[in-house]
């Protein structure tokens, strides 16, 4: 059983929390009860493949929900590819996140969503009905709509319509949602991503029009989204364990609306041994500031080099804050904050380069200043930086700092960009896609 955060009392399934995606009070899905792996787990998880690690993870978080057999499949075809650690230094490694189809860590969420939907509604009635598909909402400030659109794309009775702020996400990452056309449409917004995301959770809090359009999102503030994102946190500290044994991993996570760093919560209260948590934003920096003093204060969206992280107002601080208990000291205790401008930004991406002559991303750049500031506080910690998406899909960024033709694009990427833009301009406004779904 699922909870809102709003509101503990009200109870769904796991049907319910994942296909309508947002309480009708406005706040988030959480479960009744994460409970603790069993010793059995703990006894072998270490030697499973990395599919089989993630359906027990699965298994324990969703006790009984789906059956083992359907559960299993659906996390071997989500997790056909690995999330490999690569040493920078003996206590300092990067977690390549980005060896999906859509060279980003979204991959593990949207793959396993979609797979986990369509079982959810196989048997429902409109399935056999064409003309009522589920509508699967998506706001994007980078890699999520890419990743939703390739995990849905061509799914039978699915539309998906992804909203991304004009200007807001870099070319490549522009290409990957808008060029596959199908059941996939995108809708660029005349605004920052909070507007886009506006947009949506507007729409889903309409009960009549959720129920007249079958809508859901693709967020993370979809639980369903956060569940395949600890399978890596557990694959990554099993990897640390084979380089030191008995290291505890501090986790350095690239944060924008902090479903990333949930989904490591969440791993951690399924009782993975965590050292730290160490969230590094851009000067959208509204976490950091609530770290240290407290006081919640969202914000419009700046726009930076590190775009996915451009959010001013993080949906999953509601989830952090319900883990916690909503004590800000317990929270700060577990997670720390630090922001960097895009100046900080660009430099680190050189001298990641020159240092290490590792390639790093702009949103692993923030994450890599963030862990060299953790070393000074904490000299013994074995920092895991996540790499949440592959430096080519930011080419400008990346060859403004490296050189031109330094960065090499993979096929499946160079590929989207002589394909033809397929997208709506609209104003920052609910009421917009409310046509759009009228229409």
């Amino acid at each position: 059983m699922f909870y809102s955060t709003n509101n503990p009392d009200l109870r769904v399934d796991l049907k319910e929390a994942v296909i309508r995606s947002l309480p009708a009070d406005n706040g988030l899905y959480m479960p009744t009860d994460i409970s603790p792996l069993p010793e059995s787990f703990w006894e072998n998880w270490r030697t499973m493949n990395f599919a089989e690690l993630g359906f027990h993870i699965a298994k324990n978080f969703l006790q009984g929900s789906i059956p083992d057999q359907e559960l299993r499949k659906i996390v071997t075809e989500s997790i056909n590819f690995d999330a490999p650690l690569i040493p920078l230094t003996d206590q300092s490694y990067i977690l390549e996140l980005f060896h999906g189809p859509t060279l980003a860590f979204k991959d593990f969420g949207a793959r396993f969503m979609a797979r986990l939907m369509s079982y959810l509604v196989k048997n429902d009635a409109h399935q056999d009905n064409p003309s009522k598909p589920l509508t699967i909402l998506v706001a994007t400030s980078g890699d999520t709509g890419g990743a939703v659109a390739s995990a849905f794309h061509n799914v039978k009775n699915t539309k998906v319509i992804i909203l991304y702020p004009k200007g807001g996400v870099s070319d490549l990452q522009e290409k990957q949602l808008t060029t596959l056309g199908d059941n996939i449409s995108a809708l660029e917004v005349e605004g920052s991503f909070d507007d886009c995301q506006h947009m949506v959770k507007t729409c889903l809090l309409n009960t009549e029009l959720t129920k007249k359009h079958n809508l859901t999102s693709a967020n993370s503030i979809n639980i369903s989204r956060l569940l395949p994102q600890a399978f890596y946190y557990f694959h990554a500290a099993r990897q640390l364990l084979d380089i030191h044994e008995n290291a505890l991993p501090t986790f350095v996570i690239p944060s924008g609306n902090f479903g990333n760093l949930t989904a490591g919560l969440i791993a951690q209260q399924m009782g993975l041994p965590i050292r730290h948590i160490v969230a590094a934003t851009n000067i959208n920096d509204v976490i950091p500031r609530y770290l240290a003093d407290g006081s919640y204060k969202p914000n419009t969206s700046i726009p930076t080099i590190s775009n996915a992280m451009d959010v001013g107002a993080p949906s999953n601080f509601a989830r952090m804050k319900d883990i916690f208990g909503n004590d800000w000291n317990t929270m700060r205790e577990n997670i720390s904050g630090l922001a960097f401008d895009d100046q900080e930004t660009k430099d680190a991406i050189k001298a990641v380069k020159h240092i290490h002559e590792y390639t790093i991303d702009p949103h692993g750049a923030v994450a890599w200043l963030a862990a060299q500031i953790w070393h000074e506080a904490d000299p013994d910690a074995h920092t895991i930086i996540l790499g949440t998406a592959h430096p080519s899909k930011f080419i400008a960024t990346m060859e403004n700092q490296l050189g031109k033709d330094s960065i090499h694009i993979p096929e499946r990427l160079a590929c989207l960009a002589q394909l033809e833009k397929l997208s709506k301009l609209v104003k920052p406004n609910p009421q917009e896609l409310i046509d759009y779904l009228e229409q």
